[in-house]
């Protein structure tokens, strides 16, 4: 009999149907505290992969993520929330998720089963050695992301994964595996919740890493965030009041006048 991986290993709890609403969340939060622990340990090794993403972004590469159904959600809301944030370019970090763009809302029956799909979707995107293919998958075991990565490292991108079980095909596909193991999850083999958890913040820590690195950030200020909406012009107002020391009133003309935070300061220092 074949041994359960640790995210389809039973729940700690059982007769959830029976538990109130107030048990129910209670519990879930119970679990979920273990998962910042988790990732604290893995930090080490999120550590090499982020040195190793910013040497070839520096030199012009691109970081990709990977995944299919939560995990590759999850790689693709990172991805789409760097511009905005950071100002840099849609095709900087990309998410793919197995069936296309439609599988963002919608499951696409079989899809993550295709082991060479993967890579043929990185292709499309005229893939070169300085980029970096971070697969994701709880399992470890997807076939579409195992062979995505797979094809990455022998064409000689950088490549990392996040998984959250250990001795994975996929963390021994990849070059930098990171591997949180938050173990069973409160609804049995749910991996959308301690496993999607870690890997968002794992995401996070790359992106955000990596895009200070890279020289995004100015202190703490998003100083090349887009000026999209009123909440964001308002922000970049602040942060303009308070960098030059200057009044709201004359922020909001140096805003409006450069476009963005970063051309402001640089035009008055």
């Amino acid at each position: 009999m074949t041994k359960k991986s640790l995210t389809e290993s039973d729940s700690n709890y059982d007769h959830l149907e029976k538990m109130s609403v107030s048990e129910l969340l209670a519990n879930i939060n119970s679990e979920d505290q273990a998962v910042p622990k988790v990732v604290e340990g893995c930090i080490p090794k999120i550590e090499k992969l982020v040195n190793e993403i910013v040497l070839r972004m520096q030199q012009g590469g691109r970081l990709f993520y990977i995944g299919a159904g939560t995990s590759g959600r999850l790689g693709i809301v990172d991805a789409s929330e760097c511009p905005p944030t950071f100002g840099v370019s849609h095709d900087l970090v990309i998410g793919i998720i197995a069936g296309g763009d439609g599988a963002i809302r919608k499951a696409v029956e079989f899809a993550e089963d295709d082991t060479s799909q993967g890579w043929k979707d990185l292709q499309s995107y005229e893939i070169g050695q300085l980029d970096t293919v971070i697969g994701i998958a709880a399992s470890g075991r997807t076939p579409y992301v195992i062979g995505a990565v797979e094809s990455a490292r022998a064409f000689g991108c950088l490549t990392g994964c996040i998984t959250c079980n250990d001795g994975s095909d996929l963390a021994k596909a990849a070059e930098h595996p990171i591997e949180a193991l938050v173990g069973p999850e409160f609804v049995t083999g749910s991996t959308r919740m301690k496993a999607g958890t870690a890997q968002k913040l794992i995401l996070n820590m790359i992106s955000t890493a990596t895009m200070i690195k890279l020289g995004h950030v100015r202190g703490n200020k998003m100083v090349d965030m887009q000026l999209s909406n009123e909440k964001l012009v308002d922000r970049g107002i602040n942060m303009l009041s308070e960098i030059l020391n200057i009044s709201r009133e004359e922020a909001e003309k140096l805003l409006e006048k450069h476009g963005s935070v970063r051309q402001a300061i640089s035009a008055v220092k």
